[in-house]
């Protein structure tokens, strides 16, 4: 996987996080993974298409899911894992997705992406067949947005 993929999804989370949520992200260390990676109650999967393949899938508790889509939506409280913010963290997904997938266009190549999917749950695991996972936590202070990209 090369480094040229990688960068745009992690300066795509940061910047939309900081826009959005008004956190302050931090890099984790970054693990790579062969097998199916954890999900840590909701995750957020992106299919990316064209030049570049693959799948995006944005991992984190359903406690800071709460509490983003509450920064999201202006503070307005929410209290359990509703439709309501649900869209908000799949529409977070979309927009890192979008803005990452544009850095990429702007390298030269043709990239499209898939409509997210959110799945919820617990011993849920992310699995992306053969391909390697590059996992990258992102630390906020409403919790960890762990980003999953599995591209060749």
């Amino acid at each position: 996987m090369r480094v040229e993929y990688i960068n745009p999804f992690v300066a795509a989370t940061f910047e939309i996080l900081k826009t959005v949520a008004n956190v302050t992200p931090k890099k984790g260390k970054v693990i790579l993974k062969n097998e199916p990676v954890p999900s840590y109650g909701v995750s957020v999967l992106v299919g990316v298409v064209g030049e570049v393949k693959g799948q995006i899938a944005y991992s984190l508790s359903e406690e800071a899911a709460m509490k983003i889509a509450s920064a999201m939506m202006m503070g307005m409280p929410v209290e359990e894992f509703d439709e309501m913010a649900k869209s908000a963290i799949s529409e977070l997904a979309n927009m890192i997705t979008g803005n990452a997938s544009t850095q990429i266009s702007a390298q030269g190549l043709v990239v499209d992406i898939s409509p997210p999917t959110l799945v919820t749950g617990s011993n849920v695991h992310i699995s992306t067949g053969n391909m390697q996972t590059i996992v990258i936590p992102v630390e906020t202070e409403l919790g960890i947005f762990e980003i999953n990209i599995a591209l060749e």
